[in-house]
């Protein structure tokens, strides 16, 4: 006789899928974006319980060998919508993006329903200018937040700047501020108040180096044709490389700015939980 530890498991009746765990569910994938060979982007199916504040991220994976392999991923869709977005980067070998690149529509991907993360506007003290430094696929969150009618309800200037090494790789920032500055609704506040910068590394461009050069140097803040970084209602979030934001935060530290969090909003704020695997 096989003993409890040793006893398989049942088999599962035709076409029925084995529970989650508690607090997951499975979503259904309804479009699919490749950027490029590294980056993509999909929209899924989003459970009427599934609540977030702009800016969160949440743990979505797929299933592998029976179990759900789950990694930290920032939402780029609004508050509103009836639908999740993300925003990946595909890294060769990865256990997740490897598996996840190939995703087409109609799979299902596995969420959590308990999305956290830091940057997110009660993280911040009031101020007038809000500016969204990203590198890559840190750009995801403030895809959220760009979407927000409160992000411009609360500042009275918004500057998304996004950094890469190609500019292919800009591309879906790039329609992201498209679709805000054309939307229906959010259109109309974004004019006047929403500002884009985008820059890159390796390749000519009309805006070319690293984010802390440029503004350290205000030929940022030049070419945008506004009051150099760093006045007192200036307000930060951040998201991308990890050399970058070290870089950010040293720089930010010496023009007496504090990192804020949930406990004590600050005039900055970082996210590191992204996708880089």
């Amino acid at each position: 006789m096989l003993d409890d530890a040793t006893l398989p498991e049942p088999a599962l009746a035709a076409g029925t899928e084995r529970p989650l765990a508690p607090g997951l569910r499975r979503e259904r994938v309804l479009s699919i974006n490749h950027y490029t060979d590294k980056l993509f982007s999909f929209r899924t199916t989003r459970a009427p319980s599934m609540r977030f504040q702009s800016g969160q991220f949440v743990m979505i994976g797929l299933e592998t060998d029976g179990r759900p392999l789950l990694r930290a991923y920032s939402i780029t869709s609004a508050v509103y919508d009836d639908h999740l977005e993300f925003f990946s980067i595909k890294v060769p070998g990865g256990p997740l993006t490897s598996r996840l690149q190939n995703i087409t529509v109609g799979d299902s991907i596995v969420v959590n329903g308990k999305p956290t993360g830091t940057l997110v506007m009660s993280n911040l003290k009031p101020g007038k200018r809000l500016w969204l430094f990203a590198t890559g696929t840190g750009f995801a969150p403030f895809a959220s937040i760009l979407r927000d009618p409160e992000t411009y309800d609360t500042f009275e200037t918004i500057i998304a700047v996004e950094g890469c090494r190609d500019v292919a790789e800009l591309q879906f920032a790039t329609n992201v501020v498209t679709d805000v500055r054309q939307h229906e609704y959010l259109g109309e506040a974004a004019t006047g108040k929403l500002l884009y910068y985008a820059t890159v590394t390796r390749e000519p461009y009309h805006h070319q180096g690293r984010i802390p050069d440029l503004i350290a140097s205000n030929a940022m803040t030049t070419d945008l044709g506004i009051a150099p970084f760093g006045a007192p209602d200036d307000r930060v979030m951040m998201c991308g490389n990890p050399h970058m934001l070290s870089e950010l935060k040293a720089l930010f530290q010496t023009r007496g700015l504090n990192e804020g969090s949930s406990g004590e909003p600050g005039e900055f704020v970082i996210e590191k939980a992204f996708v880089e695997k």
